[in-house]
């Protein structure tokens, strides 16, 4: 696995698999897939907006011919750096779980663009949002969601390739779905893996993202797509795995304690993985593990933006520069 570079673009995983990736993983850089056997395509995901996703698709048109029609699309879930490009692949059947359809709303492209136009209209969230999001474009977006559904699991042929498509959600998200090659031993987790960067849990229950995990390592898988960051083997989502273990172990006594959750996030110890790109994202994954903690009947659901100010707040007592700190608008991210 060491030969992997984690360069942008299209990465070759044989046997008609591809992996797209978009370094360095970090807010709103996300991977994506491609499946072709004959004439046949399945694209795993699109970007977080239309141009990222335009030079995908001619990438991949330029690589594999056959990509030049798409026929089937496949959102791992709702999140806009894996769905707002879908409009791009105009006829192919769109398909998610029903949590990633009921999802789909909660990410309104026009909420980001007015974000980036005036971010101080929307506070200290606003600055670390545009801080975020900005080297995307969000204009011209139309929300495409899945026109099909599935629960539970799903096969598909993709000409003489068989595919698994299995919902593991509600956990990163309320509509998450591996699909799983098993010919070649190749995953595509969507965000049930970040890579070489920090988890962030917008939903739960964080036992269940765990449990998720675990399957993962039972199953006969040798190369793995991560939502974010590089080509990934079972060592990642191992590593991973254990920082959602150990988060919620360290979360649970201040919780018993009746601490709040974001004060909890200053007092945790984050140890290793303080190094991790994005450690401020441990904000929200305290939240929602108060909330897996408190286990009401009827789980609260939280608006995403001020979270941002709390994330902000936090990465800079980190010590960590600004998120992109180092983009610039021309092609810099092919290192």
């Amino acid at each position: 696995m060491s030969g992997w570079k984690y360069t942008k673009g299209l990465h070759d995983l044989g046997n008609g698999c591809w992996g797209y990736l978009v370094p360095d993983g970090s807010w709103g850089w996300s991977n994506a897939g491609l499946i072709a056997d004959g004439e046949a395509t399945l694209l795993v995901d699109t970007l977080f907006d239309l141009k990222c996703t335009g030079d995908m698709l001619a990438e991949m048109r330029n690589a594999v011919p056959a990509s030049k029609k798409i026929g089937i699309l496949v959102n791992t879930h709702a999140d806009g750096d894996h769905t707002f490009g879908n409009q791009l692949v105009k006829g192919a059947r769109i398909i998610g779980t029903e949590g990633t359809v009921s999802d789909f709303n909660r990410f309104d492209p026009k909420v980001l663009l007015a974000v980036q136009n005036d971010p101080k209209k929307f506070g200290r969230s606003g600055e670390f949002m545009a801080e975020c999001f900005r080297p995307f474009d969000f204009s011209g977006i139309e929300l495409t969601p899945p026109t099909e559904t599935f629960k539970d699991r799903m096969t598909i042929k993709v000409g003489d390739k068989t595919v698994e498509l299995i919902e593991v959600g509600p956990s990163h998200s309320l509509g998450d779905a591996l699909i799983y090659v098993p010919e070649d031993k190749i995953l595509y987790t969507g965000d049930i893996l970040f890579s070489a960067g920090t988890p962030i849990a917008w939903y739960g229950p964080i036992a269940r993202w765990i449990d998720v995990c675990n399957m993962v390592l039972d199953m006969d898988v040798e190369i793995i797509v991560a939502g974010h960051g590089p080509l990934s083997t079972k060592d990642d989502v191992r590593k991973m795995r254990d920082y959602l273990l150990d988060i919620t172990e360290k979360a649970r006594p201040f919780y018993e304690q009746g601490v709040d959750y974001l004060d909890a996030a200053y007092r945790i110890d984050l140890g290793e993985y303080r190094g991790w790109n994005d450690a401020e994202r441990v904000v929200v994954t305290l939240r929602t593990l108060y909330d897996d903690f408190e286990n009401a009947p009827v789980r609260p659901t939280h608006v995403p933006i001020p979270f941002f100010e709390q994330m902000k707040g936090m990465r800079e007592s980190l010590g960590k520069p600004p998120v992109h700190h180092e983009y610039c608008s021309h092609d810099h991210h092919d290192h």
